[in-house]
């Protein structure tokens, strides 16, 4: 789909074109970013939702890394990957203060545009988010890794939002990649698998799959918080 550019076209027949930037100013960001890439490093790319369960990739390496002076949250109106425009739903985001843990992947040298160029369809089709490198700190040591922080300026930026509402708004609301609801558990069963422990977003799974009539152990997800 990505690699087609099939979600553009698709919202496009919607009606829907204005949310999405053109293919043009898809790729002056995307020129930018790597012209901001610190000199003689391989590049590498830090997820924090949703590239940890499904980064459609092609990598070489693969690091648990924390970054500082970012914290994840439902800060972002999905207008097309998770909701539409009439009923927009949430998707995470990196906002300023805290830390957070998550993967990096190191791409491969020789396939650096062609991955990036599917990971900017993905991520900046609608304007939402600004493209940073940030360091970020893995085993092997610190690393230069690009990821994707709100645009507060953005009228997609939701500010500091009530849990239940976050809960409401997920259960009700899907868009061309699937349904809010799935993009959360999913996020939370992989940070589970990857053990990073992040109390907030295992809190609002917890919430989501009582209020939709499933069972939920609270044991699934552990209470004490590796992100700070």
């Amino acid at each position: 789909m990505l690699e087609n550019d099939s979600v553009r076209r698709a919202v496009e027949q919607s009606g829907h074109s204005a949310i999405m930037i053109s293919e043009d100013e898809l790729l002056q960001s995307l020129n930018k970013t790597l012209q901001e890439q610190p000199k003689n490093q391989p590049i590498w790319v830090f997820g924090y939702g949703s590239l940890i369960w499904n980064p459609m990739l092609e990598y070489v390496d693969k690091q648990p890394a924390l970054i500082r002076g970012y914290h994840r949250g439902f800060y972002c109106w999905s207008r097309i990957n998770r909701g539409s425009p009439e009923n927009p739903g949430l998707v995470l985001a990196l906002d300023h203060g805290g830390s957070c843990r998550g993967i990096a992947y190191k791409l491969k040298a020789e396939k650096k545009e062609k991955e990036l160029l599917i990971l900017w369809r993905r991520e900046m089709l609608g304007n939402v988010y600004i493209p940073k490198w940030v360091r970020a700190e893995t085993a092997q040591g610190v690393i230069s890794a690009v990821t994707f922080v709100i645009d507060r300026s953005s009228p997609a930026y939701t500010g500091k939002m009530d849990e239940d509402r976050v809960v409401s708004i997920a259960m009700n609301a899907s868009g061309h990649y699937g349904s809010c609801s799935d993009y959360l558990i999913d996020t939370a069963e992989s940070l589970k698998q990857e053990n990073i422990r992040d109390k907030k977003i295992f809190r609002l799974a917890s919430k989501l799959l009582r209020c939709s009539g499933h069972a939920s152990n609270t044991n699934d997800y552990p209470a004490n918080d590796n992100q700070r």
